[in-house]
């Protein structure tokens, strides 16, 4: 498929009849997110963790789309109480659109309310849960997409199937890289099963390439040294782009017409650091079948859900 060479958030097709799920939604690329969706017609629900930043984010985006069709719901990924009851409090007729996007980055060791390492639970475990749950209700829209956000962190971590909930050593960087990676085997293993099912439902992955947020100095990471935080805060100005080019990738995934299911959407640029946004097929994790199986096992396992796929 031919990708133009540039693509902005003006090129967004009307979304008007779109029920849409965005996860982390009130801060960073996720509020942009959300934001643009809502700005060409989508139906859209914030899906945040505090229920203060949620109202802020709301009341700012209204603001800013003033005839936005917003709902603000309770979800936090770090359990799966939690996860469940957003689930089954899912009141729309079916759910066109749910946008993994919500993620830490890089945070100090600690454990999410049922016992995983937080970047794991969070990252992986926490949308693995939500979209198996979701799964119904996407499967009653004519033509659903799954969009999961990844990092390019992904590239620079081994992956270990037997410590991926930290069982022998923690590393913050390298383990976030390996949860990033579990969001691109997920999202392929989504489409390749959704494909044998017969499904319209469509999976992706994105990278949004080096973008400010507050991933990398706020939540777990604010009680982190003076240092720590203050060479942060100067490599993002520095490096780092406005949260509205990182949500690119993410608005190009989930509303580009004829893109086709298992896409892998980058930025363009070195390292998929910035650009834009372009399908990359060149990666051995979009490919790496039995590794992706052997993850989808595991997670089901450990969260109970089990995803009720037509045979």
């Amino acid at each position: 498929m031919g990708i133009p060479r540039s693509w902005s958030l003006t090129d967004i097709s009307d979304q008007s009849d779109r029920i849409v799920v965005v996860t982390g939604a009130n801060s960073g690329i996720g509020y942009v997110t959300a934001r643009e969706l809502s700005r060409r017609g989508a139906h859209v629900v914030l899906a945040c963790r505090d229920p203060e930043r949620g109202k802020a984010a709301l009341g700012r985006m209204r603001d800013e789309v003033p005839d936005a069709r917003l709902e603000l719901r309770s979800l936090d990924l770090a359990s799966l109480e939690s996860v469940r009851a957003f689930a089954a409090s899912w009141d729309h007729d079916r759910l066109d659109l749910l946008v993994n996007n919500a993620g830490i980055a890089m945070v100090p060791y600690a454990r999410t309310a049922d016992g995983f390492e937080s970047q794991f639970g969070v990252n992986h475990l926490g949308p693995f849960a939500l979209t198996g749950l979701l799964l119904p209700h996407l499967l009653a829209a004519p033509a659903a997409r799954v969009v999961s956000v990844g990092s390019v962190a992904h590239r620079f971590a081994r992956f270990d199937l037997g410590n991926l909930n930290a069982e022998r050593s923690y590393r913050s960087a390298f383990h976030y890289g390996r949860t990033k990676r579990a969001v691109l085997y997920f999202a392929m293993e989504l489409q390749r099963r959704a494909e044998a099912a017969g499904l319209r439902l469509r999976s992706m992955a994105v990278e949004p390439g080096f973008t400010r947020t507050n991933v990398m100095t706020g939540g777990a990471n604010s009680t982190r040294s003076r240092l720590y935080l203050a060479t942060m805060r100067l490599a993002e100005r520095a490096a780092f782009r406005p949260a509205p080019e990182g949500a690119r990738t993410s608005l190009y995934a989930a509303t580009v017409p004829d893109l086709p299911g298992g896409s892998y959407i980058v930025p363009d640029g070195p390292l998929q650091i910035r650009g834009e946004p372009t399908r990359r097929t060149r990666e051995r994790a979009l490919y790496d079948t039995t590794t992706a199986a052997r993850l989808w096992d595991l997670s089901e396992r450990l969260t109970g859900v089990t995803y009720d796929l037509p045979s």
